[in-house]
């Protein structure tokens, strides 16, 4: 207790004000994540400050320019003066209610867990903490952290979680590039520290989400994160290496695929691809393979679906190879186009994209490569360096062979068939236009 201040009148007091929309809330971290968030609260008439370490992204951001594709920059604009605002620095967590961190967390290049910018956030947060603060955690992160990490952090204030302050975690669900399913129509997943921590970060989530679902402890929210990424990763794995039997087998895997779905019940469909890509799903699952590994315990789903799923750039890079072979060419020399190097359709990310690694493997090879994306216009990733070539039917032409990678809706499908002598499609796409 401070200032002669209870817990149970912080909670009312934090609830009230939640309620009313006097709160002021504090969204650390602006990404993907941090900004449609931001720009949620504050149409739903709360004050908001958000923070970024990367100056130019405040500068553009405090000038009404989005630098995230799912946010147009008229959403930022249409919002009052004074209601949202951006800094890179920390001085206004000390007058806001609510603390939201939704910084990174990347893995290591030994696949550990890297929460560097997690615990600089906290120990940040901690130096301007006061009573009645609550503080919420929606970086993807391993079973253990909000507790073990960021509670402890938060408490060289001096503050007592619980007593003094409410702390929670709530995974982010995000989609980029997704339009049906969005922040405010996707359930909340809410876990505390204590039930009451749980019940403001569930009152805080009712004012922006349709459905708030609590869960009993932060550890269970944060499980429910790596389930659901590590889930796909399995299953993409799956389909991956029946992709690998299928073309082993003489059968065509996206014909069995489609047959397969048209049973109403037991089964989801998964797609063969290229590898998997992105911020989640090609790492969340080694968080949780990385906890395991402390208590003893082999994650063997997860390393077996990590190695499928990492093995298959090389398995399209070596159908590159047999279909310039047909062709009577070698890899070596040839002119190799590849179609879309973002890691997913219809977003502006290249992270962890299996597109640089067919990129690296065909260099490796001797092969002269180019790429053309619409959201790409440069990749810097990974030691690769590289323009898109902006004239996509030339580059089409001039090539030995085509590789599509990443099916944009906004490629011209058609012409990219009829423009390309051999092609190599990861997608399946292709045959779609006839």
């Amino acid at each position: 207790m401070k200032n002669g201040i209870g817990a149970d009148d912080l909670r009312r007091q934090l609830l009230d004000n939640i309620g009313t929309r006097e709160a002021r809330i504090c969204v650390v971290g602006l990404g993907y994540v941090g900004l449609p968030l931001a720009l949620s609260f504050g149409e739903a008439n709360f004050r908001v400050n958000g923070i970024d370490v990367d100056g130019q992204i405040v500068e553009r951001l405090n000038c009404g320019i989005s630098h995230i594709t799912d946010i147009p920059s008229e959403r930022l604009k249409a919002l009052p003066g004074g209601v949202l605002e951006f800094s890179e620095g920390f001085s206004e967590v000390g007058s806001c209610d609510v603390v939201i961190i939704c910084v990174p967390t990347p893995l290591g290049k030994t696949r550990d867990p890297d929460l560097s910018f997690v615990i600089n956030a906290t120990q940040a947060i901690s130096r301007h903490l006061r009573p009645g603060m609550l503080v919420l955690l929606e970086a993807t992160t391993y079973p253990g952290t909000t507790e073990e990490v960021v509670r402890p952090l938060l408490e060289e204030s001096n503050l007592k979680m619980g007593e003094d302050f409410f702390l929670a975690f709530s995974p982010e669900r995000i989609d980029p590039g997704r339009q049906d399913f969005t922040l405010v129509n996707t359930p909340k997943i809410v876990g505390g520290v204590t039930p009451e921590c749980t019940e403001v970060a569930v009152h805080l989530y009712e004012q922006i989400v349709e459905r708030v679902v609590p869960v009993t402890s932060t550890g269970a929210a944060e499980m429910v994160k790596l389930l659901e990424n590590t889930y796909r990763a399995v299953n993409i794995a799956l389909v991956n290496e029946v992709a690998i039997m299928c073309d082993r087998l003489g059968l065509d895997v996206w014909e069995v695929v489609e047959a397969a779905a048209t049973k109403p019940f037991g089964f989801m469909p998964f797609t063969p691809g290229p590898g998997v890509g992105g911020h989640c799903i090609p790492l969340d699952p080694h968080y949780l393979s990385w906890k395991l590994k402390t208590l003893d315990y082999n994650a063997r789903f997860i390393e077996l679906a990590g190695e499928i799923n990492s093995t298959m750039p090389a398995y399209w890079v070596g159908k590159v190879q047999d279909s310039l072979n047909s062709a009577e060419k070698s890899v070596k020399g040839s002119t190799v186009v590849i179609v879309g190097v973002a890691y997913k359709k219809d977003v502006d990310d290249v992270r962890e994209s299996p597109a640089l690694d067919i990129i690296a493997l065909l260099q490796r090879r001797g092969a002269e490569v180019s790429y053309v994306d619409p959201y790409v216009p440069r990749i810097r990733a990974d030691g690769i360096e590289m323009k898109r070539k902006e004239n996509v039917r030339e580059a089409l032409r001039s090539a030995d062979c085509v590789v599509v990678v990443t099916d944009h809706t906004s490629f011209d499908w058609e012409m990219i068939a009829s423009e390309s002598e051999i092609i190599v499609d990861t997608r399946n796409v292709i045959r779609h236009v006839g």
